[in-house]
């Protein structure tokens, strides 16, 4: 509400990633409008009956009303619903998202949660499987991945309920897919703030994940998916990150808690058996940090209920001269910067096998 303009800021609620639009988009209105907006519904949906979405996207009355907005709101739902609705058929823009560019670009606000974020970048998961299924499969365009809206530009890639559910993992083949050097991906009640000058702050409960390909390989002659000299950083709440310069700015509480090397506590190796379990990854990089060892590892598998699967990948973390660790005393918290990461297929049966 506040970038959007302060109290009373028109701001444009777009349910059309909803599965029941009309419902969710109310209730958003609703939300915002007690921090302080003159919130409004734009009817502009796949799913919103008696409504025809191709008529609505390029209403001009609709257009004009999202264009004098300050602020623009994509509900959550399938982010492929709101491409769907707001893209031509010939992948032309319609007018109402001629709209939210234009409100964009005049120094407006473009947000979104859940689906609503994940349509920020030019490549988005449209139909995802699992994240191991993407690990083990790989991604194709026009399947489970498709094109995004763009807002965050066309070289940061971007996914979201990334550290709950181990996101992590499945932005590194659909990175290497298109290309992409940086991803970011955000967690659960945690917001990225990416200003005009492409600088970044974290605010909520939790924290992002930045994942850097910069200097990454894979070996295609390898069997299974790989990745080698991956970079990936947890940036907490209050934390800064300039897309630009790719410099780091610790939240005020972590500014002069810089961790030293010597001063490790634990000493304990640092393992993880569900890599991507919720949360799992930062609780091992945090682990590592403060640890005087220099190597964690992570296991993924094709899944808890199966006795004995035959595929899973092992993950990485290493510390290198470029890591860095900031804490904050109350409450503990932690900023990672620059750990290795590779992957590499794991046979689970095999392993299982040498070690009986």
């Amino acid at each position: 509400v506040q970038l959007a303009g302060g109290p009373g800021a028109r701001v444009a609620v777009l349910p059309s990633a909803a599965a029941d639009p009309g419902p969710v988009g109310e209730a958003i209105v609703g939300y915002l409008n007690q921090y302080g907006a003159d919130a409004f519904l734009v009817p502009l949906a796949v799913r919103l009956a008696g409504r025809d979405f191709r008529q609505a996207a390029d209403d001009p009355e609709l257009a004009a009303a999202v264009r004098a907005a300050g602020g623009v709101f994509f509900a959550g739902g399938d982010q492929a619903r709101i491409t769907q609705a707001l893209v031509r058929e010939d992948g032309s823009r319609s007018a109402v998202l001629d709209a939210v560019w234009e409100l964009y670009r005049g120094g407006g606000v473009v947000a979104g949660n859940s689906a609503g974020a994940a349509i920020m970048s030019s490549t988005m998961f449209s139909a995802p499987n699992t994240v191991f299924a993407t690990l083990r499969g790989g991604v194709t365009e026009g399947r489970e991945i498709a094109p995004g809206l763009g807002f965050i530009g066309d070289d940061v890639f971007v996914d979201q309920h990334l550290l709950v559910r181990g996101r992590f993992a499945r932005m590194i083949p659909a990175m290497l897919k298109k290309g992409y050097k940086f991803g970011l991906g955000i967690d659960e009640n945690t917001a990225m703030v990416v200003d005009s000058r492409r600088r970044v702050e974290i605010v909520g409960h939790k924290g992002a994940l930045l994942i850097d390909l910069s200097r990454a390989t894979t070996d295609p002659a390898s069997a299974g998916f790989n990745v080698s000299n991956a970079v990936i950083s947890y940036l907490d709440r209050g934390d800064r990150y300039d897309l630009g310069t790719h410099t780091f700015t610790p939240s005020q509480a972590k500014a002069g808690g810089k961790l030293k090397a010597h001063e490790a506590v634990l000493r304990e190796p640092v393992f993880s058996a569900d890599i991507l379990g919720r949360n799992a990854v930062v609780e091992l990089m945090e682990n590592l940090m403060n640890n005087r060892r220099s190597e964690a590892i992570g296991i993924a598998t094709s899944g808890r209920n199966t006795a004995l699967p035959e595929l899973g990948f092992q993950f990485t973390f290493s510390k290198t001269r470029d890591s860095v660790g900031y804490a904050s005393a109350a409450p503990q918290s932690y900023s990672i910067l620059n750990m290795r990461l590779d992957i590499r297929p794991l046979d689970i049966g095999q392993s299982l096998a040498r070690k009986n």
